[in-house]
Order: structure tokens, then C-alpha cells, then sequence
């Protein structure tokens, strides 16, 4: 694949990302394989999605191929970070992005919606992450990068199993950082904040509007841009940034 002038390369590196059928995962999937990365693409339920990903990567010289995990399981997610060793010898990325939304005010919310976020969400990044780190501990070298939302960060309303989600993974981006330094693996998460994708396309037009006029960029971002910003966290110029959380929202939440 083109090089592309002066970015990061990940040549000989191997990267899984969860959820990489649309959206942002799949900008992060083709961006890291534009770096020369080697790239796992996860998908759940839309495997022509998922083809579609692998078939893209090949056109411009990359490596990639598909495979199906409910990474919210954890039997599954192990299986996953096996393919990735099995298929490629190793694995040195793992960019934990699987995210759903079921919105609604808290007294409206059942049960099963808000433990199904938090499940797919948060406990997915717990199960990819502990059975890849064994794998990343014995070679010494790691790349974790989680994806949250600044959600996790200002709180939105009729999103409280959202919110504590992407807020929980923020947390087991800092503690999980300290536990895993000294093996020289990193651990960061992303903040997106209003990127139109099909997830993001039931929120209602009123909402998106004001969300436009609270941005001070005023516009929203593209899935690309969330993929640049974790193709550098995943590069070897990033080894000296661990625990940290970088926001991509054109401003909407500072400090």
C-alpha cells in the first residue's frame, strides 16, 4: 500500500480491531493498514460488511482478513485473539472498539438495555484485553487502544448505559496502563465526539444541530480522523504515552 509520505509505519505489525465492519472501525482497520499493519477485521453480524473491509485493504496491497466474534463473550473473544497468533504469528495491536447504543431516558430504560451496552461496550475491551495481553507480555511490546467518547467524559442525556460505559473503559484504560508498563505495552483510549455513522444516525436532527452549534470547530468529524489519531497511538512515536486520553470533538469538551 502508498505509503503516504512521512505518517507512522506499522510494517510487520499485527492489529485486531473489534467492531471494524462500519464506521469507525472501519476507517481505524483501513488506516492501519494503509501503515503497512497486517489487520484482523472483527465483525458480529454483517459479514458482507466485513468482506467488503478485507476486500479494500487487498486492493491497495494490504493484508487483511475477516472473522466473526462476539467479543462481548468471552470463549469468543479468546478464539479471536488466537486467529490473529494462528494466522499472522503475532499479535502487537489491539484496538478495542465494539460499541453498541440503546438510548433512553433512565426511567424509561429496561433492564436488558442497559446491561447489553454495558456488556458489548465495556466487558468486551476486559475480554480481548486480558487474552491479548498474554500473548503481548511474553514479546515485551503492546499497543491497546480503546475507544470511548467524550460521552464517557460530559455525560449525555438519555445515554446514562452509554455514558458508564465509555466512562468505565477510560478507567480500565488508566488502571490497565499501570499494570502493564513495565512490559513495554501502552494502553490509551480515544474520546470521539459527534461522528456521523450508522450508529449515530438515530439521534434525532433537533440534537444533531445543537451538537453542531456546541462544537467550536463548528462541524463534526469523520471516522478518519478517529483513525488517524489511533494509527500515531499505535506507532512506535507514541511509546512514551501510556494512561492517556485524547479527545477527537473539534473542541466540544476541553479541560
Amino acid at each position: 500500500m502508498s505509503n503516504g509520505g512521512s505518517m507512522s509505519r506499522l510494517d510487520e505489525r499485527v492489529a485486531i480491531v473489534t467492531g471494524a465492519a462500519r464506521g469507525i472501525g472501519r476507517a481505524i482497520a483501513l488506516e492501519l493498514a494503509r501503515r503497512g499493519a497486517s489487520v484482523l477485521v472483527n465483525y458480529h453480524h454483517n459479514a458482507d460488511a466485513a468482506g467488503e473491509v478485507v476486500t479494500a485493504i487487498q486492493a491497495e496491497g494490504g493484508t487483511a482478513q475477516a472473522f466473526q466474534a462476539d467479543v462481548s463473550n468471552y470463549a469468543q473473544a479468546e478464539a479471536l485473539i488466537k486467529e490473529a497468533v494462528d494466522s499472522f504469528g503475532r499479535l502487537d495491536i489491539l484496538i478495542n472498539n465494539a460499541g453498541i447504543t440503546r438510548d433512553m431516558v433512565i426511567m424509561m430504560m429496561s433492564e436488558e438495555d442497559w446491561d447489553v451496552v454495558i456488556t458489548t461496550n465495556l466487558k468486551s475491551a476486559f475480554n480481548c484485553s486480558k487474552a491479548a495481553v498474554r500473548h503481548m507480555m511474553r514479546k515485551r511490546y503492546g499497543r491497546i487502544i480503546n475507544v470511548s467518547s467524550v460521552a464517557g467524559i460530559a455525560g449525555n442525556a438519555g445515554q446514562t448505559n452509554y455514558s458508564a460505559s465509555k466512562a468505565g473503559l477510560i478507567g480500565f484504560t488508566k488502571a490497565l496502563a499501570r499494570e502493564v508498563a513495565a512490559r513495554n505495552i501502552t494502553v490509551n483510549a480515544v474520546a470521539p465526539g459527534f461522528i456521523p455513522t450508522d450508529l449515530t444516525e438515530s439521534v434525532p436532527q433537533e440534537i444533531k444541530e445543537a451538537s453542531l452549534e456546541a462544537i467550536p470547530l463548528k462541524r463534526w468529524g469523520t471516522p478518519e480522523e478517529v483513525a488517524y489519531a489511533v494509527a500515531f497511538l499505535a506507532s512506535d512515536e507514541a511509546a512514551y504515552i501510556t494512561g492517556q486520553v485524547l479527545s477527537i470533538d473539534g473542541g466540544l469538551v476541553m479541560g
